[in-house]
């Protein structure tokens, strides 16, 4: 069947549906496909409101998905995709309009049409069936009113083919000088940055075997992403699919989670896969050249054209941007343009998404991760045979290993180019080691297993630039002592709360005021208190810790370089610079800071003696996606602390517009632990509920649970599905 771009309807069922505009007659064709394809599909909704989809073919199962994903949350869905269609000027306004330049230059729907149409068959049936699902949704939801996108097209998902939080790669090249560039400065329109989850990230954790009470593997499962980005799913069908996990809205395929045989955590990577260039631009005849081993190539030039709202109207700007055999021009560094070299979306990311999710063996896995197309994650892996597994990144270009790739590269010589993609067994992984145990906390490879760890000295340093983070110190301690683990024991060392970092900046401050401040100080009946209190404090989270509360707030006015968590080549890492700050800071870049977190206490709340879960506190008082938080509104005490200083379970919360009290917005959201057997045993927990509508009961039905961190059953068979039943149906009944 053939697709189209939008049309005008000549009647309001046509547009619904991936149809060429003919007649009534041929959309009447259509929409009886659609609902005799619906009857293929069956969708049961256990007691937690989570859709388990069946189909006759995996087509029909996506189908079902997609249907069973706008009906929990159809905005998210598309918001999604017009934020990769590069079109959230049109309903934003000139705030974003850099954004969605940047969009354009590295996402290209022309490439993504492209592909549909040379998609493999069983691939394009999926296209097909993601597009119909939401199409068929919104044709029995007219009461759904779309922000913009009316109709989806199927080759939409290769716009965005990994399912990542992180969107595109740039290699550091911000939004702001993007902006810059195009705009000549003389464009004062405010841009928006991209959201950095340098906070929070993803832990997983695989355990062998030999560390577990049943003698099955254990995987867990604990992405770190913004609230509500993704659901729970599972989507069967009778082609041998049967995958249970998260999905990120609006994409067809389970993102982290299991089947039958085996289950995947990804962790977001920093391994090297986009570069900067610095070209060499002249001007001949009126035309752009770039210099490229001593010959002179005519620069690219593209015109794009972006709508912008803007009183109710859609304005048009266009830019002419440029482009060179590396990729588009993205900045101006010293003088010189820079050019990014990257790998955004891609089919063959798209088919890796999918063909994972029916590994049916450790063979089958790793032919899926031969494919070399995932750019932005290392994976956690166990199965049912009892295999454990690491892969640290995926797609690797080959590169000089003489240079320091984290730089500008030079633009004008072949020597910096890339020499194709590094095979996996070259990258750095772990097979089964011997300790029993895998761990990835968005740190380090080379302590994934311990003192069993791939080891540095054999990878080229692109290969895995990242450095230690708290968490990973943090997992490290659990796991070399951890013995017995069932589910319950895995998730309980999933929440360990140890704050780690302040194991290092407590003793700093506690020494820094014994030695400076003497008791005929005013300050030391001020701060004699406070002091006394974190110094007998066992650095571990908690929702009634004072300590945690001025800790917390206090790490966070100390020297940003101690939050910088992802590093390149050559850099100290985390752990490196808080070690260093915490032997080498002077009292001044400690202890005011400590006042200053009392008197903002004293402020706010008339004492500075404000336990963690009195600020720190759970809020979800509406389905918006962008939330405004309301001190007056019912709220949950959280007792988690922030990744960033060690906290295995994941909370980054802040003070938010008119608030006195700090607010998550990010951090542990779908968690799941999964065990493999004769038969999977797994629990998991969202953060809230499944569905974004505040009248559905699963809305906030989890979200006690979130803050205790008790976990469901899930129901993973469909016997157990079918018992748990809460409402069985076809798409559109």
């Amino acid at each position: 069947m053939k697709y189209f771009k939008n049309h005008l309807p000549l009647l309001i069922l046509v547009f619904c549906f991936n149809i060429p505009l003919f007649s009534q007659h041929t959309a009447t064709t259509e929409i009886q496909r659609l609902k005799k394809l619906s009857q293929q599909v069956t969708i049961i909704r256990d007691n937690w409101g989570i859709a388990h989809v069946y189909g006759k073919t995996d087509a029909d199962a996506v189908f079902g998905m997609l249907y069973a994903q706008c009906e929990d949350d159809f905005k998210r869905v598309e918001m999604n995709y017009i934020e990769k269609l590069g079109r959230l000027s049109e309903i934003k306004g000139q705030s974003v309009l850099y954004n969605d330049l940047e969009i354009k230059l590295l996402i290209d729907t022309e490439e993504a049409k492209a592909d549909y149409t040379n998609a493999a068959p069983w691939l394009k049936k999926l296209l097909n069936s993601y597009a119909d699902g939401i199409n068929f949704y919104l044709y029995n939801h007219p009461e759904v009113k779309p922000a913009l996108l009316t109709h989806f097209e199927p080759w939409f998902p290769l716009l965005w083919t990994d399912g990542s939080i992180g969107a595109i790669s740039t290699a550091g090249l911000s939004t702001g000088e993007l902006k810059a560039f195009y705009s000549g400065n003389t464009d004062k329109v405010a841009y928006i940055e991209r959201e950095k989850d340098i906070q929070t990230g993803s832990n997983g954790f695989a355990i062998a075997p030999s560390k577990t009470v049943s003698g099955n593997a254990i995987l867990y499962i604990n992405p770190h992403t913004t609230f509500y980005f993704r659901p729970e799913i599972q989507m069967s069908s009778e082609e041998g699919l049967n995958a249970y996990g998260a999905v990120t809205w609006g994409q067809f395929f389970i993102y982290q989670g299991f089947n039958e045989n085996c289950g995947w955590m990804h962790t977001s990577s920093n391994v090297d896969v986009a570069d900067m260039y610095a070209e060499k631009i002249t001007t001949k005849n009126n035309k752009l050249f770039y210099e490229y081993d001593k010959k002179l190539l005519p620069v690219i030039e593209k015109w794009i054209t972006i709508k912008y709202l803007e009183n109710g109207k859609l304005i048009p700007k266009s830019f002419k941007t440029y482009h060179t055999n590396h990729g588009p021009i993205m900045a101006k560094r010293d003088g010189k343009w820079i050019s990014l070299k990257s790998n955004n979306r891609s089919m063959k990311s798209l088919e890796q998404s999918w063909i994972r999710t029916k590994s049916k063996s450790f063979a089958d896995y790793k032919t899926a991760m031969d494919l070399k197309a995932n750019t932005s994650n290392n994976t956690v892996y166990a199965d049912k045979e009892g295999n454990i597994a690491y892969w640290h990144g995926n797609f690797i270009p080959i590169r000089d290993k003489n240079l320091n790739w984290s730089k500008v590269m030079d633009g004008t010589t072949s020597a910096t180019q890339w020499k194709g993609l590094h095979e996996v067994s070259e990258t750095v992984h772990s097979y089964n080691p011997i300790n029993g145990w895998l761990q990835n906390c968005n740190s380090t490879p080379y302590t994934v297993a311990g003192d069993n760890s791939p080891k540095k000295e054999n990878y080229l340093p692109y290969m895995a630039p990242d450095g230690e983070s708290f968490r990973g110190l943090n997992a490290v301690r659990l796991l070399s002592k951890g013995t017995k683990y069932t589910l319950d024991k895995v998730i309980s060392d999933g929440y360990d709360t140890k704050l780690t970092a302040f194991e290092y900046l407590i003793p700093a401050l506690i020494s820094s005021f014994e030695k400076n401040i003497s008791i005929e100080d005013p300050l030391y009946a001020e701060l004699s208190a406070p002091i006394t209190l974190l110094k007998n404090w066992d650095y571990y989270a908690k929702e009634n810790s004072v300590a945690t509360t001025l800790a917390v707030e206090w790490g966070y006015k100390l020297d940003p370089i101690i939050q910088k968590v992802y590093v390149d080549e050559g850099e100290m890492d985390q752990v490196e610079n808080t070690l260093n700050f915490a032997k080498n800071a002077f009292p001044d870049q400690l202890i005011p800071q400590l006042q200053m977190v009392l008197n903002d206490l004293k402020i706010k709340f008339g004492s500075w003696q404000i336990p963690w879960g009195e600020i720190n506190r759970f809020q979800r008082a509406s389905g918006d996606i962008n939330l405004i938080y309301n001190d007056a509104l019912e709220s949950l005490p959280i007792g988690y602390g922030p990744a960033l200083w060690g906290s295995l379970p994941a909370y980054k919360s802040n003070y938010q517009k008119d608030t006195k009290k700090r607010y998550g917005t990010n951090g542990n959201s779908f968690v799941c632990a999964v065990e493999f057997g004769p038969k999977i045993k797994a629990k998991s927990l969202l953060a809230g509920g499944n569905s974004g509508d505040p009248k559905s009961e699963h809305f906030f039905d989890q979200a006690e649970m979130y803050q205790k961190g008790q976990f469901k059953d899930i129901f993973f068979y469909k016997e157990e599905v079918q018992k748990h039943a809460t409402k069985t149906y076809h798409p559109g009944e």
